[in-house]
């Protein structure tokens, strides 16, 4: 059934149908605050407090209607508009299961409290008119809640569109007849000549005129390696300048950039994302019409079978069904199987950011992974190393981490790293020098050394060797990137560099796939490192050389043809995917962007978090399922007894002692169900 929302007043901010967290927040505390009194003094003498020595009964009931009323009409009001409009178009939801309940409760509590003898004896306990007014409270104030955090879990999403447009710089450097000018970036047109130093993001989509540098493309890409820039080269707007300063012609500008294009893929997805249909609301498709149903056939016949009863009766008989058919427990049958879901999450490294995710993660039939950073560990170490006859592989290691250890390359580090796991000795370098795009220059000890691509050992006059030349070639064939290490104009030798599966993936994937997942990598990297990693995992489908609105085209095209799907991912080119996604994944070491983006984090970024993420959806659902039943069966058990079906053998009629007891053990086994997802194995 399609969900409709009711028309919101336009001075209220508005999400869903309903003022946003800010509005309902202080309608929330006014509830809890006036509920507290009211089951004190409708509860008190069932627990065995002398409630009725220090207050009559009259007044009491009278106390408890001065406070459900504000807490009904006012607390609730937002619900009530909602009950009134999926009335009008026939939409139901919970909200009309609610209203239906509480308002039933409501008023035929004031009808009793000033028409008490208008109430069948035989519906009086202990000679006192059944008042329900904290039920009214309790359900309005819990509804309350659960709308307020989801409204929050929901407005974090607006933060990884923030978090995105940070990544433009405000101002730019642009060229005007020789002369630099600081101007704001939206100033900017195409065909402006600009200025970008080392360090600087790159302002709008272009491409470079006159110099040379690396630039961080990761945020587009997901690679962590630097890409070589030179002129002719394409640039993008947002992604960060490493080493040279250059000068660049700007192409596209405004909304019509790179960035801009992901920025508007990541809104659209998390716009046109339908709401959740939530079990209650499917539930409330038919229990909502039945109760109706059965409510007025109640009133017809009491009023056809039983003339001599009166209105009283059938008006009392027909009231009653509606209270009875409104479970206390259908307001905790999600929220605290959630919660307890959430929690057992949280313990397990797994962060649940929007509750709908566990019951959308339960359908997941289709996983697609980012390479970098999910499958793999996303930052280059050192593979191998080869050193040429006669030179250690040790010493040679630890001079190139000597002279990288002036350098914030990423391979630099990675040199650098891989020379304190061996424990070697790094010495100071007496001189140092980038060469953009190529490696770097120094000397060490009064020896000179060049370290970098072949390019550059041959742009400095050094021959290499062809034993060198296999050797990268050999590492290429394995998806490896090469270095060459030059001493005193000779080379010395090489260093493979590689970005290492993360030690779970292998058992996460297989996993996967034994329950019933297809899986698809989805890649900025190279077809033959992708299918190639795809291979030694097992992975069902490559797609490589992808840009972000590729993998958001790909997410919208699998929901489209009916699969179910997950993504996972950890950079800023993963955003529109992650949101795209019927189950958006971020690895908890990934960028803010990915993280705000996803419904699920893995705070690990552990693939093994993921396949207990799908056993906790599945045990939450089911949970909840089980949680639905335990909330309606004792008071479906009740209708027929509140309808007087049993009046003419047992002259059983609805009493506050029967609906008082179906209702907690409703609450109370809803409550205990839930908490054994506290134990559930995942």
């Amino acid at each position: 059934m399609h969900r409709s929302t009711a028309k919101p007043d336009p001075n209220e901010p508005v999400y869903m149908g309903l003022p946003d967290a800010a509005v309902l927040k202080p309608r929330l505390i006014v509830a809890a605050i006036l509920t507290v009194p009211i089951l004190v003094l409708a509860m008190g003498p069932m627990v065995g407090l002398p409630i009725r020595d220090w207050v009559p009964a009259h007044l009491a009931g009278w106390l408890q209607a001065a406070l459900a009323t504000p807490v009904f009409f006012w607390c609730g009001r937002f619900f009530i508009r909602r009950f009134v409009h999926s009335l009008r178009t026939r939409d139901f939801n919970m909200f009309t299961l609610t209203v239906l309940g509480t308002g039933a409760a409501y008023l035929y509590s004031l009808f009793v409290l000033l028409a008490p003898g208008l109430v069948p004896e035989a519906a009086l306990h202990g000679g006192e008119p059944p008042l329900y007014f904290e039920a009214t409270a309790v359900i309005t104030t819990i509804v309350l809640l659960g709308q307020i955090l989801e409204q929050r879990a929901h407005a974090r999403t607006g933060d990884a569109i923030r978090k995105l447009l940070d990544l433009t710089p405000p101002t730019a450097t642009r060229l005007n007849d020789g002369r630099e000018e600081t101007v704001p970036v939206d100033q900017l047109r195409p065909g402006d000549r600009l200025r970008v130093r080392p360090g600087e993001r790159i302002p709008v989509d272009g491409e470079l005129l006159e110099g040379a540098s690396t630039v961080d493309e990761s945020m587009l890409t997901g690679e962590p390696l630097p890409v070589e820039k030179s002129p002719g080269d394409p640039l993008v707007g947002g992604t960060l300048n490493c080493t040279g300063a250059f000068v660049m012609l700007a192409r596209r500008t405004g909304a019509d950039t790179v960035l801009a294009r992901i920025v508007q893929l990541v809104q659209e997805a998390q716009d046109s994302e339908p709401p959740i249909q939530r079990l209650v609301d499917r539930v409330s498709d038919f229990f909502v019409p039945a109760v109706l149903g059965v409510s007025a056939l109640t009133f017809a016949l009491w009023m056809l079978l039983a003339p001599e009863a009166g209105l009283s009766m059938a008006l009392s008989n027909a009231v009653a069904v509606l209270i009875i058919a409104c479970p206390c427990a259908l307001g905790l049958a999600t929220p605290v199987s959630i919660v307890t879901g959430v929690g057992r999450g949280a313990t397990e490294g797994i962060l649940v950011k929007h509750a709908e995710t566990l019951e959308r993660l339960n359908h997941i039939d289709t996983i697609l992974f980012d390479k970098t950073g999910t499958l793999t560990e996303g930052r280059p170490v050192v593979a191998a190393v080869h050193a040429e006859a006669g030179i250690d592989e040790n010493d040679l290691l630890a001079l190139a981490a000597s002279l990288e250890h002036q350098s914030e390359h990423p391979l630099g580090r990675a040199v650098v790293a891989e020379a304190r796991r061996r424990g070697l000795e790094l010495r100071q370098p007496s001189a140092f020098q980038t060469v953009t795009g190529g490696g770097v220059l120094g000397e060490i000890d009064g020896r000179h050394l060049v370290i970098g691509n072949p390019r550059l050992i041959e742009q400095q006059g050094i021959e290499i060797p062809e034993t060198i030349r296999e050797t990268l070639e050999a590492w290429r064939t394995e998806s490896q990137t090469g270095i060459i290490l030059a001493v005193d104009r000779r080379v010395a030798g090489a260093l493979a560099f590689s970005d290492r599966l993360k030690p779970q993936t292998p058992a996460a994937v297989a996993e996967l796939h034994r329950l019933g997942m297809r899986l698809i990598m989805v890649t900025g990297d190279h077809a033959a490192t992708a299918g190639k990693l795809a291979r030694e995992l097992g992975i069902d489908e490559v797609h490589a050389d992808v840009l972000p609105d590729d993998k958001q085209r790909l997410v919208r095209e699998l929901r489209g043809s009916g699969r179910k799907v997950a993504f996972a991912g950890d950079g800023i080119n993963d955003a529109p995917a992650l949101a795209a996604a019927d189950v958006g994944i971020a690895m908890g070491n990934g960028t803010d962007i990915a993280v705000e983006s996803a419904g699920i984090v893995l705070v690990k970024g552990d693939l093994t978090a993921l396949v207990r993420a799908i056993h906790l959806g599945r045990a939450v659902i089911r949970n909840i399922r089980q949680n639905l039943f335990f909330a309606f069966i004792y008071n479906g058990l009740g209708i027929p007894i509140a309808a007087g079906l049993f009046y003419p053998i047992f002259g059983w009629l609805l009493s506050p002692v029967i609906a008082g007891i179906a209702m907690s053990l409703s609450s109370l086994s809803v409550v205990s169900n839930a908490l054994r997802l506290r134990r559930v194995r995942l």
